[in-house]
């Protein structure tokens, strides 16, 4: 029996195994880089080891350390969640060479599937060589053969392309697993992502799980998941499990793992890979099967047998995962305290509390938030409403796009959306929420009732007051506009003290009903709505949680300061991270052209392009590969001189440069490991 379990991970993934232990009664031990000290993971483990270092590959990353760890706690079992060591063979054998149970495959079925290019070698699928690839292959997907998140994924659709797509694919797989194979695969532009939930003990039986659809993908990285996957067919379904199994017994697999899948819009499926690891969309599973797949793995580690048949599936599960990013800014994450999460109603996994701070060394997941109900429409309904319920105050986050995605008709109708759903509907996503204009008043009163009013009223009219907000996360983009400055439109709010409360006069549709510095009520076309409002003490941040969603604003000083202003052509930083690469032969005095990448910075386990704002000349570089560098940071400075032969880089004279900043990659759509968009030979 185990009775100290360490987990070799952090944050959600550590505090979602923490809690079966509590369960179960078994005592935690928790791992910590220096910058996750105070984490929640840490605080509600039993005892803790710090791993010294912030970078994962000084810290978790190192399998030596973690098990002296437990071996120093007195751990008698490791776990390794999902990420960083899951999918290592070489870590599972350290583990059981120290006489720990290791909670986990064979490392031997970990081995066999750690590579994606044997995992389909061993099914009878070969995968394209990169470097042998011919006009007629295109598009294709380049793909490390190694790791998963998305590292080391492009699309390629020309030949042009494919020579500094594949050099950027491998430096980036190398960095990210210490290998640098990549491989192809044909490029399926309206695929399905859809995976099986497998479940094997040691005495021969595997469960498969249900399947499950993780279509709706951003950059290689899955963002909606629900289970079952809808409006397969029942055939399908029976093949798709007979591969799964056939997958686990080919290589003796015990415990919990995924086989993943593309189905194209023929209904043809094609094997992409087999994560022998829990995958973070496993509480769909639990919700449809009624499991708890973390106790199921520890009783199998300590050597149970599964009954012969899983459970029946019931209902409809759906789990939308909560990020610190601004998806109208090419998904850039974003940072800061977070002051409060709270999301009613459904099942909340998170590895932050209110207080915590969100950094720049791990990804950037909050939470995942998952809804079961009997159906399908009524789990989207209220994961919705739950999540447009929530109070998420902090870093800027994709909350409203997840409400809109729930909501969007093309994803209601079972089965219709695909991976590209994001490439094709993102602006409609991003766009302002309606309402903002009533919020933005019910900030300003707020605030003014935070205020002591006079001490008596005067038979003279007061002078009206002025609040300006911007909207959103008020940052300016990598290629202008400047740190802290709030992005163009937003609201200005006259309101004046009146005899039993405000008058608007630029609002006469509106009715103050009762204002505190708490919340404010107003009526807008006889209806009465409620708006909660959060200033947090020398923040300029304003949010506002109000019927139909939440707003965040930035206050606008009435006389912006001069000094704040950026020079053109100024590229700053868009978050906090590291300079991972400057592109070849750049220095100051070079010609560039508006769009061209200049450098690439690394944030959150994701990696992002930083482009020319306009053509001109590079008049200064302050960027170097390694460098930390934090919002804001001026990084280069391109002069928008017009080319030698007079015209920018539309071709017209005269003409004004691009913009620059993050690159906005041409498939948002991607998932956690494989891309899901993409379609090797059918197994």
């Amino acid at each position: 029996m185990i009775e100290t379990l360490l987990v070799a991970n952090r944050g959600e993934i550590a505090c979602r195994v923490f809690r079966t232990c509590r369960d179960l009664g078994i005592r935690t031990v928790a791992v910590h880089s220096d910058p996750d000290a105070g984490a929640l993971h840490v605080r509600e483990a039993d005892a803790a080891v710090r791993l010294p270092g912030a970078a994962p590959a000084d810290t978790y990353l190192r399998g030596d350390l973690v098990v002296a760890a437990a071996l120093a706690a007195g751990a008698d079992a490791v776990h390794p969640g999902y990420g960083f060591l899951s999918e290592s063979a070489a870590f599972a054998r350290e583990v059981e060479a120290a006489g720990l149970t290791w909670v986990g495959p064979p490392p031997g079925a970990v081995e066999a599937m750690a590579s994606k290019t044997r995992a389909k070698r061993l099914l009878g699928v070969e995968p394209l060589d990169p470097d042998a690839l011919t006009e007629a292959d295109l598009p294709v997907l380049v793909k490390a053969a190694a790791g998963g998140g998305g590292r080391g994924m492009r699309v390629v659709r020309e030949m042009a392309a494919l020579p500094g797509e594949l050099a950027a694919a491998r430096a980036e797989a190398l960095a990210a697993f210490g290998d640098g194979e990549v491989f192809a695969e044909p490029y399926l532009e309206r695929g399905r992502h859809v995976e099986v939930q497998l479940l094997a003990d040691a005495h021969g039986t595997v469960w498969p799980l249900g399947t499950r659809d993780c279509s709706l993908q951003r950059r290689h990285q899955k963002v909606v998941e629900e289970a079952p996957a809808p409006g397969l067919p029942e055939a399908l379904v029976e093949e798709l499990y007979g591969t799964a199994v056939r997958a686990a017994r080919a290589v003796g697999y015990r415990g919990a793992g995924t086989v993943e899948f593309l189905v194209g819009p023929d209904g043809t499926a094609h094997f992409l890979e087999m994560n022998t690891r829990l995958q973070v969309e496993h509480p769909v599973t639990e919700a449809v099967y009624g499991v708890d797949l973390v106790a199921l793995q520890l009783r199998v580690a300590e050597g149970a047998a599964l009954p012969p048949e899983p459970p029946a599936p019931r209902g409809h599960a759906v789990e939308a995962r909560l990020y610190a990013e601004d998806p109208a800014r090419s998904f850039a994450p974003q940072t800061g305290t977070l002051h409060a999460l709270d999301v009613p109603g459904v099942r909340l996994d998170t590895g932050y509390a209110a207080g915590d701070a969100v950094g720049v060394h791990y990804d950037a997941l909050l939470a995942k938030a998952v809804a079961h109900a009997p159906t399908r429409a009524e789990a989207l309904r209220l994961l919705a409403r739950a999540l447009e319920r929530a109070r998420v105050h902090g870093p800027v986050t994709n909350r409203d796009l997840l409400v809109r995605s729930l909501r969007h008709p093309e994803f209601a109708e079972p089965g219709r959306a695909d991976t590209g759903f994001y490439a094709r509907h993102l602006d409609a996503l991003t766009a302002p929420l309606p309402g903002g204009r009533y919020a933005a008043v019910a900030a300003a009163l707020a605030e003014a009732s935070a205020r002591p009013g006079p001490g008596a009223w005067r038979n003279l009219p007061s002078r009206p007051r002025l609040r300006a907000y911007g909207d959103g996360a008020g940052a300016g983009g990598a290629g202008g506009g400047g740190a802290g400055v709030p992005e163009a439109g937003g609201h200005e709010v006259r309101y004046a003290r009146v005899r039993g409360g405000y008058a608007l006069p630029d609002d006469p549709d509106v009715r103050v009903v009762s204002a505190t510095a708490r919340e404010v009520r107003l009526e807008v076309g006889g209806v009465v709505r409620p708006y909660r409002v959060t200033v947090r003490p020398g923040s300029d941040t304003v949010h506002v949680d109000g019927p139909d969603g939440a707003h965040r604003f930035t206050r606008r000083p009435r006389f912006p300061d001069p000094a704040e202003r950026t020079a053109p052509g100024s590229l700053l930083a868009p978050m906090p991270g590291t300079v991972v690469r400057v592109a070849e032969g750049l220095a100051a005095g070079a010609r560039v052209e508006a769009g061209r990448p200049l450098l690439w910075l690394e944030a959150m386990k994701m990696e992002h392009q930083v482009t020319a704002p306009a053509s001109g000349v590079l008049t200064a570089l302050h960027a170097a590969p390694g460098d930390q560098v934090e919002l804001g940071a001026l990084l280069a400075v391109v002069d928008p001189a017009p080319a030698p032969d007079g015209r920018d880089r539309t071709g017209t004279p005269g003409g004004p440069g691009g913009p620059g900043g993050l690159d906005v990659p041409d498939d948002p759509g991607g998932s956690e490991a494989p891309d899901g968009s993409q379609a090797p030979a059918a197994p």
